[in-house]
């Protein structure tokens, strides 16, 4: 099977073409090296792509005939993907919502006064 259809297959993208086009980028390895969408999978290989900024990997279990139901994703791959992956990236997100809300909009005159404030200590 092919590698853009079987991450497609056990759900790890929402369609194909993203699949596709993430292989053609160079986010998705097998076995260490960089595969092309078209190349052939086989049972025991280690797959790792990268995806919203989390290196995600997998150990190829079986090769499923057709896209499968989400409880049935388990039986033909096991996750290898290290928890600080995931650790990393709640941080990440912490340290974007730390300062201001989602949404907010542009600095008030106020938080630009602060920025500059900040800057001319820094700079003496």
């Amino acid at each position: 099977m092919r590698i853009d259809k079987y991450l497609w297959c056990v759900r790890q993208y929402k369609t194909r073409n993203l699949a596709t086009v993430a292989c053609k980028k160079g986010q998705v390895k097998i076995n260490g090296a960089t595969a092309k969408p078209s190349r052939e999978i086989y049972v025991t290989d280690k797959i790792e792509w990268r995806k919203n900024q989390i290196n995600y990997s997998l150990t190829v279990l079986d090769i499923p005939p057709s896209r499968v139901g989400a409880k049935l994703v388990d039986i033909y791959r096991v996750d290898t993907t290290p928890k600080s992956a995931f650790e990393a990236q709640e941080l990440l997100k912490l340290a974007k919502d730390h300062y201001r809300k989602k949404g907010t909009g542009r600095p008030t005159k106020k938080d630009r006064r602060d920025i500059d404030d900040i800057y001319k200590e820094n700079e003496q």
